[in-house]
């Protein structure tokens, strides 16, 4: 008999809808990818990476040339001086940053603080680092922090706090204010962060994203995450980094070069030329990203869902009590998927416990505007 390590874990409701979707034809808007190519430019740098014979490992810590210009785009967009060579580290997905982090700094008995709902690669990697989650349940409206309850679940057992923002799966947004109450919360504390920051460039309506990276005094304690997957529409890539200052870049890194040692070097390559020469690229996505959101939100305007704008991400909450009340949200996204054709990610599965009165289902936009004019064409007929 195999003693399982991750006993309550199983496929994740994310391949199990983009699953359903292709069996049943669905529109995929569940799992979160665009369903349109990166910048051909990009791409481009890639073969001649791969036709140049840059095919081989790349140095554990990643490629000198993308963790200088990660380097220079905190520079500019955040007022924050970060060494390249000590404190930022490219890895195989923002997924293994977080993994790595946990495991760098979590011992058996600690307790790591997550705020439901939440992405769901945390609670296993704190479990395997033997570590215990204590879940502090965003609010129900508008997914805001309540700093008491906060303060409430601090223990001395308190290791790390996982921050997200933007937050998936709600695209609510951590304020400058917020981290100014974390901040003094935790300043007696030997307590790490990990801030979960992969959509920091989808925030939308004018507001500017309050990184862990331009608060002197938290980063300190941080490991930083992003994603160039998600900045740059190619999600297969798998390639993200962690900025963290040199001790705990050095602690994450121990941890790092034995689950992966590195990152694809001709990924790498490809993507500190064009940051080199297309840092508008970063500048753009926002307004980018918002069309979308503005085009999609329009037209499901006519549906019977009810909704609120998302302040960030790519990913759009609706409620649909006026519809089915009689479903939870499980149920609910398997109904749409299989009787309507778009296939939705149900939220209570963010939750360590649901809330029973819930009626959300997120969907992606993240896709082609035909894409969207379908998908919402189908949820309008309902």
């Amino acid at each position: 008999m195999i003693r399982s390590k991750l006993p309550n874990v199983g496929t994740t409701i994310f391949t199990t809808m983009s699953q359903l979707a292709v069996q049943t034809g669905a529109l995929n808007l569940s799992q979160g990818f665009p369903d349109f190519n990166g910048p051909q430019a990009l791409l481009d740098a890639v073969g001649r990476h791969v036709a140049a014979g840059h095919n081989q490992y790349s140095p554990m810590t990643g490629l000198p040339a993308l963790r200088q210009q990660v380097a220079a785009k905190v520079a500019r967009l955040y007022g924050a001086q970060v060494d390249a060579d000590q404190e930022v580290t490219i890895t195989p997905g923002a997924t293994e940053a977080i993994f790595c982090a946990i495991q760098a700094v979590v011992h058996a008995g600690d307790e790591v603080i997550v705020f439901d709902p939440c992405y769901d690669s945390y609670e296993p990697s704190v479990e395997l680092a033997g570590g215990r989650c204590v879940h502090v349940q965003l609010s129900d409206g508008d997914f805001r922090i309540d700093w008491q309850t906060f303060s409430d679940a601090l223990s001395p057992r308190t290791r790390m706090v996982i921050l997200n923002s933007p937050h998936n799966p709600s695209g609510a947004l951590i304020t400058r204010e917020d981290l100014e109450q974390l901040a003094m919360l935790i300043a007696d504390r030997d307590i790490y962060l990990v801030s979960d920051e992969v959509y920091e460039h989808l925030v939308y309506d004018g507001v500017h994203h309050a990184s862990v990276l331009a608060h002197e005094q938290l980063y300190q304690r941080a490991f930083v995450v992003s994603s160039f997957g998600k900045t740059y529409h190619v999600t297969g890539w798998k390639t993200g980094y962690v900025i963290a200052p040199p001790a705990l870049s050095a602690e994450l890194r121990k941890v790092h070069q034995y689950v992966n040692f590195c990152g694809v070097t001709p990924l790498q390559c490809a993507l500190a030329d064009f940051m080199a020469e297309h840092p508008e690229h970063i500048d753009e996505l926002p307004a980018f990203y918002q069309a979308k959101r503005d085009l999609f939100c329009g037209l499901l305007e006519g549906s019977r869902f009810n909704f609120t704008r998302t302040a960030g991400t790519y990913f759009q909450l609706v409620d649909y009590s006026q519809i089915r009340p009689d479903l939870n949200d499980v149920d609910m996204s398997l109904w749409l998927t299989r009787e309507h054709g778009v296939a939705t990610i149900p939220v209570s599965v963010f939750y360590q416990q649901p809330i029973p009165e819930q009626r959300l289902v997120r969907l992606c936009f993240a896709k082609r505007e035909e894409t969207l004019r379908q998908a919402a064409e189908r949820l309008c007929a309902i």
